[in-house]
C-alpha cells in the first residue's frame, strides 16, 4: 500500500515517462494498424460488390430488352 501511494505521489523519472510513452506509442501504431486491416478490407468488400452488381445490372437489363 505504501509503495503504491508512492508511486502515485512521486513524479516519475525521465527514463520512466520515455518508457511509459513507448509502451503508448506501440498500442497506437497497433490500433492504427487494425483500422487499416478494416480499411482495406472494407475496400475490397466494396471493390467486389460493385462488380458483382454491374454483371447483375447487365444480365438484368439482357431480360427485359
Amino acid at each position: 500500500m505504501i509503495a503504491m501511494y508512492k508511486r502515485l505521489t512521486t513524479t516519475p523519472t525521465p527514463l520512466e515517462m520515455a518508457a511509459r510513452e513507448l509502451v503508448q506509442a506501440q498500442r497506437s501504431k497497433l490500433e492504427a494498424e487494425s483500422a487499416l486491416d478494416y480499411a482495406y478490407s472494407m475496400v475490397e468488400y466494396n471493390t467486389q460488390r460493385i462488380e458483382r452488381l454491374k454483371v447483375r445490372l447487365t444480365e438484368l437489363k439482357g431480360e427485359t430488352a
